[in-house]
């Protein structure tokens, strides 16, 4: 396989001044000397005009011979090089593709939809220009295909309720899936001479027909976490309050008044809506 080759063509202000010498001093001389050996001097000086070339900033020129490889021109200027030579204009600008919302299956089986955003730019014209049959494409393509690889790899979310608990997912894992998809893309798009710069998850949702009942299950585990805390420092609390008493001898209880108290405490710590006082006048058991 060949390689990326830089060539340095001949100065282009320098051939341009000879050129214009060539052509109009041979009309010239052809007028006044009506001599027609300055016609092949014209000619010859129009031979030279295919030569020149220009390269902006950030783009080059892949030049062939035949068929055959010569060399890039990636210093921007302007030049003239063998008017033979086929020049084939690639750019070194930095470029954004923002792929299609792809329906895939995660780790659990579950359709997400999901879409990627890559920065890319081409680092070696040889492969991009021969290697692939057209880069661009090339790009979108594997993208498209690292993006359903990668989906496969991890699940949506982390159900440690189902057994399910995954230390890398796709919803909370940010910067740990963006440094897998760039990964698997610089190996894929390498082919082609391609560098990623950039790589991330641009859009990630559960597709249409599940997000609904994933959306709640996902506020009942909120709701159940929620209370699991509540519950737990309600138990805190309660437990704190029964040792203070017993500890200051402020009022002394027996089995039932505990489990009454703890009873009421639990329900006023627990319930959603404020809890009504209510005096008891009598004893426990009126």
């Amino acid at each position: 396989m060949k390689e990326e080759k830089i060539i340095a063509p001949a100065n282009g202000y320098l051939m341009l001044f000879l050129f214009l010498a060539l052509f109009f001093g041979a009309i010239a001389a052809a007028i006044f000397t009506k001599n027609p050996i300055f016609l092949l001097i014209i000619i010859l000086a129009l031979f030279i005009a295919p030569g020149f070339v220009m390269v902006n900033p950030n783009n080059s020129r892949v030049l062939l011979l035949f068929g055959k490889y010569v060399g890039t021109i990636k210093e921007n200027g302007f030049y003239w090089v063998n008017p033979f030579f086929s020049k084939k204009k690639i750019s070194l600008r930095a470029s954004n593709f923002d792929s299609e919302r792809l329906k895939v299956n995660d780790k659990l089986g579950n359709p997400v939809m999901i879409s990627t955003i890559l920065v890319w730019k081409v680092s070696d014209t040889y492969k991009a220009a021969f290697d692939v049959d057209n880069y661009e494409h090339f790009v979108r393509v594997q993208t498209d295909a690292a993006v359903r690889k990668l989906a496969s790899m991890y699940p949506y979310d982390n159900f440690a309720d189902e057994g399910h608990d995954e230390d890398i997912t796709l919803r909370s894992s940010v910067n740990e899936v963006s440094e897998a998809l760039e990964k698997e893309l610089d190996e894929r798009l390498s082919i082609a001479g391609i560098h990623v710069l950039e790589a991330r998850i641009g859009y990630l949702a559960y597709a249409q027909e599940i997000a609904s009942a994933m959306l709640k299950r996902q506020q009942a585990t909120a709701i159940v976490a929620a209370r699991h805390k509540i519950v737990e420092g309600a138990v805190s609390m309660v437990e704190m309050a029964l040792n203070e008493l017993n500890k200051k001898n402020i009022l002394i209880l027996d089995e039932e008044r505990k489990a009454a108290m703890v009873s009421n405490l639990l329900v006023i710590l627990c319930g959603d809506k404020e809890a009504s006082p209510v005096i008891n006048a009598g004893t426990l058991n009126q």
